[in-house]
C-alpha cells in the first residue's frame, strides 16, 4: 500500500485546515493549485473545474499567487473556490510556490493540489501527434525535454492532495475523473474510488492502496465465463463463491474502517483503492463491485466504482 504524500508545507502530525479563513476578509475561499507534466491534460482538467463552479486562472506567475488569494478573499464570498493552474518548472518557480502555500497554512486558508501526469511513452506520443516540440527539449529529443521536467515537478509532486494519471484516459475519461473529485462536493466528505484494473496492463500509478485479488480461481479458464465480464451475475457468483473470498472482503473492510476513519480526521477528500486481477475483466471487477457494496453506507463517505480494463481483452 503506497502512503498518502505529505504536504511539507504544514507542520507534521496536524491536519489541513478544513476552512479558509483569510484575515483579510470574513468571506471563505478554499484554493485549488492545479499543476501536472506538459501534455497530462492541465487544460481540459481547467475546463471541467470551471464548469463546476470554480473561479479558474490559468498560466499565473507563481509570484501572483498569493496577492490573487488575498484579493478573492475580499470579494464577500462572490468567489468561494480558485482554481490555478500553474507552470512549475524551475527551481525559483518552485521556490515562490512552496512560499506561497506556506503562508496559506498560517493564514488558515484552505488549500489542496491537483497533479496532472502520464507516463514518459504516452507523452512522447501526444507530443508527436500534435507536432509541437517539449517547452524544455531545447536542441534534444522530446523525451529529454520529459525527463527534464520530471525532475523539476517532482517536489508538487510530492506534495500532491490528488494525483490523476491520464496515460489511459481519453479527454472525456479525464472530464469524469476530475468531476469525481471535485463535483458535487457537499455530499460527502470523502470520496472513494474503488479502481478494478488489470496487472498485465500496469498498476495504476495513483492508487493510495493496491488490492490483488489473483489468489482467487481465475473465471477465464471457465469456457463458460470467458466472455462475460466480472458484472454479469455467473461470473460475481463464481469468484464470491471461492473459498476466502468472503473471508478477504470481510476483514479487508474492517482494516479500511479505521483508515477511513484516519481519512476524515485529517479532512483527506479523496482516495483510490485499485483491485487487480490478471487481465481486468473478471475477478477484479466483481471484487471491486462487492467492495462498494458493503462501503456504500459508510457516514460521510461517497463510494464509487470504475473499472480501467474491463473492455481491453
Amino acid at each position: 500500500m503506497s502512503a498518502e504524500p505529505r504536504d511539507q508545507t504544514r507542520p507534521a502530525g496536524q491536519p489541513r485546515p478544513a476552512a479558509a479563513e483569510p484575515k483579510h476578509g470574513d468571506s471563505q475561499v478554499e484554493v485549488l493549485l492545479v499543476s501536472g507534466m506538459s501534455g497530462a491534460g492541465r487544460s481540459t482538467a481547467a475546463k471541467v473545474l470551471e464548469d463546476l463552479g470554480w473561479y479558474v486562472v490559468d498560466n499565473l506567475p507563481p509570484g501572483m499567487l498569493r496577492p490573487m488569494v488575498e484579493l478573492v478573499g475580499r470579494a464577500d464570498g462572490a468567489v468561494p473556490k480558485l482554481a490555478v493552474v500553474v507552470d512549475v518548472r524551475g527551481q525559483k518557480i518552485m521556490a515562490q510556490i512552496k512560499q506561497s502555500l506556506a503562508s496559506f497554512w498560517e493564514q488558515g486558508i484552505a488549500f489542496r493540489v491537483l497533479f496532472l501526469d502520464a507516463s514518459d511513452e504516452v507523452l512522447v506520443r501526444r507530443f508527436e501527434s500534435v507536432r509541437r516540440p517539449h517547452p524544455l527539449q531545447g536542441d534534444g529529443r522530446i523525451l529529454d525535454g520529459i525527463l527534464a521536467e520530471r525532475e523539476q515537478v517532482q517536489a508538487i509532486r510530492s506534495r500532491a492532495d490528488h494525483i490523476i494519471d491520464t496515460s489511459d484516459l481519453n479527454v472525456h475519461q479525464l472530464s469524469a475523473a476530475v468531476k469525481e473529485i471535485f463535483g458535487d462536493e457537499e455530499t460527502a466528505k470523502l470520496r472513494l474510488l474503488l479502481l478494478s484494473f488489470g496487472f498485465k496492463y500496469g498498476a495504476p500509478v495513483d492508487a493510495d492502496h493496491v488490492v490483488d485479488v489473483r489468489f482467487l480461481p481465475n473465471p477465464h479458464w471457465v469456457p463458460e465465463l470467458r466472455a462475460l465480464t466480472g458484472k454479469d451475475h455467473a461470473v460475481s457468483d463464481y469468484v464470491l463463491g471461492q473459498p476466502g473470498a468472503g473471508t478477504f472482503l470481510d476483514r479487508y473492510v474492517a482494516m479500511l474502517e479505521p483508515v477511513l476513519e484516519g481519512y476524515l480526521r485529517e479532512h483527506r477528500s479523496y482516495a483510490t483503492i485499485a483491485i487487480g486481477c490478471t487481465g481486468g475483466k473478471h475477478r477484479s471487477v466483481a471484487m471491486a463491485e462487492a467492495l462498494a457494496a458493503r462501503l456504500s453506507g459508510l457516514q460521510d463517505v461517497r463510494v464509487s466504482v470504475r473499472h480501467r480494463d474491463e473492455g481491453r481483452e
